[in-house]
């Protein structure tokens, strides 16, 4: 899935981001409004995780979402 779709379907994917990373709020995610640079950024802050760890779970999340929705 593209991150133009994600930033379309926000509010059906933002059940699914908060599984992922649970330390972000629905505050958080109300005001990411599924911008891939704000959100990755978040997850770096909240997570204390690195740029490389931060982009490669972001990764694996999009294509986790991606195979579950069948968007190729």
């Amino acid at each position: 899935m593209n991150w133009d779709r994600i930033e379309g379907n926000w509010h059906q994917l933002k059940g699914n981001v908060q599984q992922q990373w649970g330390k972000l709020t629905d505050d958080h995610l109300h005001v990411l409004a599924g911008r891939r640079d704000d959100l990755a950024g978040k997850i770096q802050e909240r997570r204390g995780v690195s740029k490389d760890t931060q982009k490669q779970q972001l990764s694996d999340w999009n294509k986790r979402i991606r195979q579950a929705s069948n968007y190729r």
